[in-house]
C-alpha cells in the first residue's frame, strides 16, 4: 500500500510550528529577563550599597545604644527597630562632633598626631592613606585642583582612569610633575599612587560621579565621548 505524501505534510508543518514557537518564547524570555535585569540591577546595586552603609552606621551605633538603655530602662528602647533607628542616628550624631572637633586647631593636631601613628604601622599605613586620598578625592569641591586624567597604566597606550591630586616639582630639575591616584575597577577602595611628569597625563572632562561610575561599574556605565587624546596645552 502506497503511503500518502499529503499526509506527512501536516506532521512536519506542525512540528516547523512548534519549533518556531518554542524559538520566539525562547528569544523573548531572555530579551525580557534582560531588560529586567538592566531596569532592576541599578536600583538592587543601590537598595544593597545603602542597606551596607545603613548596617554599618547601625553596628557602630549599637554599643551607644545599649549603653542609654542601660541608663533609661526605657520600655521603647527593647524595640529592635527603634534601636536600629538610634543607632543610625546617634553615630551620625558622633561623625558631626568628630567634624566639629576637627576642625578646630586643638582637635586638628591631635588629629595629625593620631594620623602620623596610623601612618608608622606597616600594614596600616597602606590601607589608610590609601581610602584617606581616595575619599578626599571623592568628596573633592569642583573648585579643586583635584580632577579626572588618563594615564598610561599599565603599559604605554593603555589608558587608565585616575585623579591629579596635586602637582610637584623635581629637585633636581625643576620639571612639573603630577601625583595621581589609580583606583581599581569594582573594588575603588584599593588604588595606586602615581607620581610622573604633568606632560604625561591627559586632562579629561569626565567628573568624579562620573569616573566613579565608570569604576564601579567595570565600564559599563560611562560617557559615550571621552577626551583620550592630549590637548595641545599642558594641565596646569
Amino acid at each position: 500500500m502506497r503511503s500518502n505524501p499529503a499526509g506527512l505534510a501536516y506532521p512536519q508543518a506542525k512540528e516547523n510550528y512548534v519549533r518556531r514557537s518554542a524559538h520566539s518564547l525562547s528569544g523573548n524570555l531572555q530579551r525580557y529577563i534582560l531588560a529586567g535585569i538592566i531596569t532592576v540591577g541599578p536600583l538592587l546595586v543601590t537598595w544593597m550599597v545603602f542597606s551596607w552603609i545603613l548596617g554599618t552606621l547601625a553596628r557602630a551605633g549599637l554599643p551607644l545604644v545599649k549603653a542609654l538603655d542601660a541608663v533609661a530602662h526605657e520600655a521603647w528602647l527593647m524595640s529592635p527597630w527603634m534601636q536600629s533607628v538610634l543607632a543610625v542616628l546617634l553615630t551620625l550624631l558622633l561623625l558631626y562632633f568628630v567634624g566639629r572637633i576637627t576642625s578646630l586647631v586643638i582637635g586638628r593636631q591631635l588629629f595629625n598626631l593620631v594620623e602620623a601613628i596610623l601612618e608608622r604601622l606597616p600594614l596600616v599605613a597602606k590601607v589608610y592613606t590609601s581610602v584617606r586620598q581616595l575619599l578626599a578625592t571623592m568628596t573633592a569641591q569642583k573648585d579643586t585642583s583635584q580632577r579626572v586624567v588618563l594615564v598610561d597604566f599599565p603599559v604605554e597606550g593603555q589608558k587608565c582612569v585616575g585623579f591629579l591630586t596635586r602637582t610637584l616639582k623635581d629637585t633636581a630639575t625643576g620639571r612639573p610633575l603630577a601625583a595621581v591616584l589609580l583606583p581599581n575597577a569594582i573594588n575603588p577602595t584599593s588604588a595606586f599612587l602615581q607620581i610622573l611628569p604633568l606632560e604625561r597625563v591627559v586632562e579629561t572632562d569626565l567628573t568624579v560621579e562620573q569616573a566613579m561610575s565608570m569604576l564601579l561599574t567595570g565600564g559599563a556605565v560611562a560617557p559615550d565621548m571621552v577626551r583620550f587624546t592630549a590637548a595641545a596645552n599642558t594641565p596646569r
